[in-house]
This record gives structure tokens, sequence and C-alpha cells, in this order.
């Protein structure tokens, strides 16, 4: 049985997320795509020509994901409110892909003078997410390393603020081996598809007493959100 945890207060806040806030009239204007009736994908409102930027890169991407397995919207945002509310100043994300998830990781770090630190096994995706980067105007902001991120982040040596796992998910216990000592005692460890990850995974996170995790979008194939406690 997956054991749930809840997280201290602060975390939920991001419960909100899966809730409707506002009515469907006012939903003109806003970045996101509802599914059917009103959700807080309608809800990204720019706050500058930057950020305004960003949003549109990534509407252009979900528009277009072309076989793409980019996290849904929602989860992307709960990304960068994570990352945004504790002041990441280094995010190291397993699995790129085209950049989408990493791009609402960097409408964060953009605010919070930080860096994000992405591994990506395939040339192709690489490319396509470096031409993201670009266009989105952050790429300064991104350490791009590709290969196999199991041999790849034992080059890591700077503290980990939050740990991003989108890739392989029988990998996801090396990967948080190999770099939970460097996560930093009130940092952070993000699953994506909780429903899919190896039983001895989710026994790692949710049966030590260093660790608590919470899940959110279990309806979407879960977010594990996990503390490192200090």
């Amino acid at each position: 049985m997956k054991k749930i945890i809840t997280l201290p207060a602060i975390l939920l806040l991001f419960i909100s997320l899966c809730i409707p806030l506002v009515s469907e009239g006012q939903q003109r204007g806003w970045y996101g795509r509802g599914r059917g009736s009103m959700s807080s994908e309608t809800l990204s409102v720019p706050k500058d020509a930057q950020e305004k930027k960003i949003l549109d890169v990534l509407t252009e991407m979900a528009d277009n994901q072309r076989g793409m397995l980019n996290v849904p919207m929602d989860d992307g945002r709960l990304l960068r409110l994570l990352a945004e509310t504790m002041g990441a100043k280094h995010v190291v994300e397993i699995g790129t892909s085209n950049g989408y998830s990493s791009l609402w990781l960097l409408l964060a770090l953009r605010t919070t003078g930080g860096m994000l630190t992405t591994f990506e096994i395939d040339s192709g995706k690489v490319k396509l997410a470096a031409d993201n980067f670009k266009k989105a105007g952050v790429d300064k902001l991104v350490t791009m390393i590709e290969g196999d991120a199991h041999k790849e982040v034992t080059k890591i040596k700077e503290t980990i603020d939050i740990l991003f796992l989108d890739a392989d998910k029988e990998g996801y216990l090396d990967y948080l081996n190999k770099l939970l000592p460097l996560v930093r005692p009130g940092g952070l460890i993000v699953s994506h598809n909780w429903d899919s990850m190896d039983q001895d995974y989710i026994d790692r996170l949710t049966k030590s007493p260093d660790l608590e995790t919470i899940i959110q979008n279990v309806q979407l194939g879960g977010v594990g959100v996990t503390l490192k406690k200090r």
C-alpha cells in the first residue's frame, strides 16, 4: 500500500492547484487550457514582458506537443510555485525532454536568482529544449547535460534545493540514492508519475524518518512532494 504523509502547512497551499477558483467567464486573456469546466490551468497571468515571453513559449509547446509526454500544466505550475516559494537557488531536473517542465521551473528561478541543471539522454530532445530555452530568453539560467543521468549526476557537487525526477521510473531509486546527500535540509524531492513508481522507491520516500511525503494530482498520475527534514 502506498503511504501518504501530510507535509507541513506551507506546502498544503498547493492543494489549491486542484480546486476551481473563478468563474468560467473570467478566463479570457489568461494562459492555459482548461479541460471542460473551469480549472486552475487557466490562472497564469504574466506580471511582466519576460514572464509573458516564457508563458507564450509554454503555450506554444502545449498546443504542439508532437508526441512529447509533457507534464500537465497544473503540475508545471506546482513546480514553479514550489521553487519560487522556497527561493530555490539550484534545481536539478532528471529528464529534460523538450524543456516544458524546465520552463516552469525557470519562471521561478529567474526571480530567485537561481540556476537549473537538467539531464537528458536523447540528443534530439536536447536540441529541442535548447531552442525553447533560447526562444524564452532563459538559456543563460540553464546547464544542460546530455547523456545517461545515472552516470552523469555524479558530476554534481553543489547543494540542491529541489530535485525533480521525471525520467525512467525504474531508475528513480538510483537517482535518489546518488543525489539525496546533496539535497539541503528543508529541500524537496519532486517525483512525477507516482502511480508508475517502483515500490522500493515509494518505501524509501515514505518510511524514512528523515523524509516526509505528500501526493498531489493523484487523478493525473500523481506528483510526490517530499521534504528532507531539517
